[in-house]
C-alpha cells in the first residue's frame, strides 16, 4: 500500500521543521520497527534498512537518545533499500520507563503517540496497582490512556461486574472497554476510538491478547500469537519487537512486546494526575514537604483513616514515589560522577598537551 508521509501521521510542526532539508541529499522517514539498534524506517512509499551514524551513537548521553518506533528521522538512503539515521526530530510524546538492569537510565518504549490502549486479561491478569503503574507513565508522556479489559469471553458476568466495581472504587475517571478477541465483542468500540492519521500503542503483559487484537483491528492474521494454556487461561509471549502499522481506516497502531517490568521515571506530574485525588488533598497538609508517611497534621493519612482515600491506592501511591524518589537519587548520582568524570578526562588531556609541548 503506497502512502504519503502524512498517512503516517506526519504533523505540520515537523513538516516545517524540515522545510530547509536538501531533498537530493536526505529526506524524512518513521521508524516503524526497531531490532535491536536496526531499524526499518517508511517515508510512505519506500522501506529501509536502517542504522543509525556514528556522531549519533556518540553524542547520545542516554538510550533515550536513541530512535524509537514512532519516531521521525532525517535519513539518508543508498542502495535503494538501505538508509542511515543523521537525526531523530523532536518528539511530541514519548513514552519511557526505567531501563531494565541499569540504573538511572530511562528507555524510550515508543514515540509520538496520541492514545495508549492499556491491556489486562480479565482472568489471571486483572490488577489495578499495575494498571496504576501504566496510568503513571502514561500521564507522564502526556498520552492518554484507555484500559482493554481482554478476555471476556473466559469469564462470567459475576467476575466482570467485580472487577467493573473494583476498579470503579480506585479510579472512576479511567476510560474502559470490555474485550472478547474470540467473539470481537467490544471491538467496534475500539475502532470507533481510533481517528485517521492519530497514533496508538498497546501496552500489557504477555499473552494478554495485544497481538491477536491488533490482527482484529487489521482484519488479518499478521502477527504471531500464541495458544491459551487451558490449565492457566494465559497466551504464549510472542511478539519479540515493537512494530508500527496503518489500519484500513487510517488510524496508527504500536505493537509492542509484553513488558514483565515497567520502572515509573522521575516526572512528578505523571504521578501527581494518576493520584489526583491523594495529589489534591496532599495539599492541606501542615508541613509543604510532608511525605504522608507519619507526619502530625497530614491531611492524606487523615483522609485514609475517614475511608476517603482507598487504602490500596494509597499505599501504591507510596510504593510508586518512593520509587520515583529511588529514580532521581540515582540520576543525580550519576550527574555528579559523569561531572568528576569529565573534568579528570579534561585535566588529563590538558596534562598531555602540555608534556608534549615540553617535547
Amino acid at each position: 500500500m503506497k502512502l504519503k508521509l502524512i498517512d503516517l501521521g506526519l504533523p505540520k510542526e515537523i513538516s516545517e521543521k524540515v522545510k530547509g532539508i536538501d531533498p537530493a541529499e536526505f529526506s524524512i522517514g518513521r521508524i516503524t520497527q526497531e531490532h535491536r539498534e536496526r531499524y526499518i524506517v517508511s517515508d510512505g512509499e519506500n522501506e529501509y534498512d536502517a542504522e543509525i551514524t556514528g556522531n549519533l551513537r556518540f553524542s547520545a548521553r542516554s538510550r533515550s537518545d536513541f530512535p524509537a518506533v514512532g519516531d521521525w528521522v532525517v535519513i539518508k538512503t543508498y542502495n535503494n533499500d538501505q538508509a542511515i539515521i543523521h537525526s531523530v526530530l523532536p518528539r511530541k510524546t514519548a513514552l519511557s520507563r526505567q531501563a531494565v538492569g541499569k540504573a538511572a537510565e530511562e528507555q524510550i518504549i515508543c514515540a509520538n503517540v496520541d492514545v495508549a490502549f492499556i491491556v489486562q486479561a480479565i482472568i489471571n491478569n486483572f490488577n489495578i496497582n499495575r494498571l496504576e503503574r501504566y496510568l503513571t507513565i502514561c500521564n507522564s508522556s502526556g498520552i492518554e490512556p484507555v484500559l482493554i479489559i481482554s478476555k471476556t469471553d473466559l469469564s462470567d458476568e459475576a467476575e466482570i461486574a467485580r472487577a467493573q466495581s473494583t476498579l470503579e472504587k480506585r479510579d472512576s475517571k479511567v476510560r474502559y472497554i470490555l474485550l472478547s478477541n474470540e467473539t470481537k465483542e467490544g471491538l467496534d468500540q475500539i475502532l470507533n476510538l481510533i481517528q485517521k492519521r492519530k497514533t496508538y500503542c498497546v501496552l500489557g503483559s504477555s499473552g494478554v491478547g495485544k497481538s491477536t487484537l491488533i490482527n482484529n483491528l487489521l482484519n488479518n492474521d499478521l502477527l504471531k500469537t500464541g495458544q491459551i494454556s487451558h490449565s492457566t487461561n494465559k497466551g504464549k509471549h510472542i511478539t519479540e519487537h515493537r512494530e508500527l502499522f496503518v489500519l484500513e481506516n487510517g488510524g496508527i497502531i504500536i505493537d509492542n512486546p509484553g513488558m514483565r517490568e515497567l520502572g515509573i521515571t522521575d516526572n512528578d506530574e505523571g504521578l501527581e494526575t494518576t493520584f489526583q485525588g491523594i495529589s489534591d488533598i496532599a495539599k492541606k497538609c501542615k508541613f509543604p514537604d510532608c511525605s504522608h508517611t507519619s507526619e502530625s497534621g497530614c491531611a492524606v493519612i487523615d483522609a485514609v483513616e475517614k475511608g476517603l482515600i482507598d487504602k490500596d491506592s494509597y499505599y501504591n501511591y507510596l510504593k510508586l514515589r518512593k520509587e520515583q524518589a529511588r529514580f532521581q537519587t540515582t540520576v543525580s548520582e550519576k550527574r555528579k560522577k559523569d561531572k568528576i568524570f569529565g573534568r579528570i578526562q579534561k585535566n588529563f588531556y590538558r596534562d598531555s598537551d602540555k608534556y608534549r609541548s615540553h617535547d
